[in-house]
């Protein structure tokens, strides 16, 4: 059974289609990218299924439970998690603390605490730290990291609700040709190792043709073509309309690295 399900999802905002009976599943440890021009209806898309827009019509569905037009909050508490374009930490507390706050809100502490955040949870938080290469840095503010550093404490974060599923917006935005490498390798091998879904958002070809195993393209809020990162490569309309001549050899590339020994 996939993990999520997708199913002819319809919004439209006063005169525009933004998306138009998009379609598509995931499977558990997999990694889906949306990709497309601007305009194409990938924000539309990712805030359906995360909960910020509630669709015209269509339904979503994560593990066989309906989570069509739920709130964002019910959608996280039932196993959704998200990072975002623009990462979203608190900058005055340190890396642990930051992963600690979102331990302490995934088992129902987020009222009433009487005890000092920073002591709960901690171990857990530096595991999860450790998982994502930044336990080293655990005590120091998040205002001192370099940006692809917070990126990865953000990752780490969004693991710590246990998400059977993963949304991550344009995560390598703002960061250098290397720190993407590293934050999607990281990332893949994560959702693999714990079966977590992977529907993720981006512009940059490299990042979507190295680490994707299925990509759906959108144009003008329709979904143009699906399938392996070999098959969207060889798509006459998705060179056309997309890629172009420059993109598809981008493409070829990434994927020749990606596997390289």
């Amino acid at each position: 059974m996939s993990l999520l399900v997708v199913d002819r999802l319809n919004k439209r905002f006063g005169g525009v289609s933004a998306a138009k009976d998009v379609s598509f599943s995931l499977a558990a440890g997999e990694l889906l990218a949306v990709i497309g021009p601007n305009g194409a209806g990938k924000s539309t898309t990712f805030g359906m299924v995360g909960g910020q827009l509630a669709p015209d019509s269509g339904t979503v569905a994560l593990a066989g439970e309906a989570i069509t037009g739920l709130p964002p909050r019910e959608i996280w508490r039932k196993g959704v998690g998200r990072t975002f374009q623009v990462a979203q930490t608190f900058v005055s507390m340190t890396v642990a603390e930051n992963v600690q706050m979102a331990l302490v809100s995934r088992n129902g502490r987020t009222r009433n605490l009487v005890a000092d955040t920073r002591a709960l949870h901690r171990e857990e938080a530096l595991a999860l730290l450790d998982g994502v290469g930044m336990r080293a840095d655990a005590d120091r503010p998040v205002s001192e990291l370099a940006y692809g550093d917070v990126k990865r404490v953000e990752l780490a974060i969004a693991l710590a609700a246990e998400p059977k599923l993963l949304l991550m917006d344009e995560p390598t935005a703002g960061m250098a040709p290397k720190e993407r490498a590293g934050l999607m390798g990281l990332a893949a091998r994560l959702a693999r190792e714990r079966g977590i879904g992977v529907l993720f958002t981006e512009h940059d070809m490299d990042a979507v043709f190295a680490h994707a195993d299925r990509i759906l393209v959108l144009v003008r809020g329709e979904v143009i073509a699906a399938g392996t990162p070999e098959e969207v490569r060889g798509d006459e309309r998705v060179k056309r309309v997309y890629l172009g001549e420059t993109g598809v050899k981008a493409a070829l590339r990434a994927r020749r690295e990606a596997v390289a020994p």
